[in-house]
């Protein structure tokens, strides 16, 4: 573990009502010992997930890069950025976490096998990157996540068991959650195992609390807004139910 006070410059999305970018990154981080600084890539009432959202968004004039690219097969950026993600900044990055979605992006590979993905993280490896941890892959019917060190060879996955919503917000904490433990600790399965089960932790509480909301006008992104603040003693110590494998 290192003794080094960690310090974190996040540069995200911000929303002023509930929990995506750096309002569901700052917090966790915060709670694991990071000083954390705040750079927003558009700052909106709420995320677009709602009916109404209004804010501004910074234009190529203050910042021309926001790390998330997209998920769910639509992209959050122009089309005309994609290459300057893939040639400009992946061979900039030690650790990069994408989704299924992000990763095809970022390969150009279709991934529809586990054997697929694997050739997909080479790819990215071969780019740059020391770490590729792919927040959550929905590959033979299993929902898993999978990280890759290129150092040594190793690859680890964790099956994550299902929970029956969408949440806005996950692949932000998750990689603020990686970003921490990987730096905390040596062992990149710990780091993985406690990124998971804290992540699952969240979102299992955030799903029971969704089910006691019985306002008939309650709109549903609202009903599954992160329940971080709640959380807090689960990101700090998390319970390690989930088990990561070498595969």
């Amino acid at each position: 573990m290192s003794c080094k006070q960690p310090h974190v410059l996040s540069i995200q999305s911000h929303v002023v009502s509930g929990y995506v970018g750096n309002k569901s990154a700052t917090f966790p981080l915060q709670l694991l010992g990071f000083d954390v600084d705040t750079i927003n890539s558009v700052q909106l009432s709420n995320h677009t997930g709602y009916k109404v959202f209004k804010g501004q968004v910074l234009n190529d004039q203050d910042l021309i890069c926001d790390p998330v690219l997209g998920d769910n097969g639509h992209m959050y950026v122009p089309e005309e950025l994609k290459n300057i993600y893939k040639n400009d900044i992946l061979p900039l990055a030690d650790i990069i976490t994408p989704n299924q979605f992000e990763l095809e992006l970022l390969t150009g590979l279709t991934i529809k096998t586990m054997s697929e993905l694997k050739e997909a993280i080479k790819v990215l490896h071969s780019k740059g990157p020391k770490i590729v941890a792919v927040s959550s892959t929905d590959i033979e019917n299993k929902l898993t996540s999978v990280t890759s060190v290129s150092k040594d060879n190793t690859m680890i996955k964790i099956e994550v068991p299902r929970i029956p919503a969408i949440y806005t917000g996950s692949g932000d904490l998750f990689a603020a959650l990686l970003l921490a433990h990987t730096y905390l600790e040596d062992d990149i399965k710990i780091s993985l195992e406690k990124t998971i089960n804290t992540l699952f932790e969240v979102l299992e509480k955030t799903y029971h609390h969704s089910l006691t909301i019985k306002e008939a006008n309650a709109q549903q992104a609202k009903k599954i807004e992160l329940r971080l603040i709640q959380s807090k003693k689960n990101i700090e110590n998390p319970n390690i139910l989930l088990r990561a494998v070498n595969f």
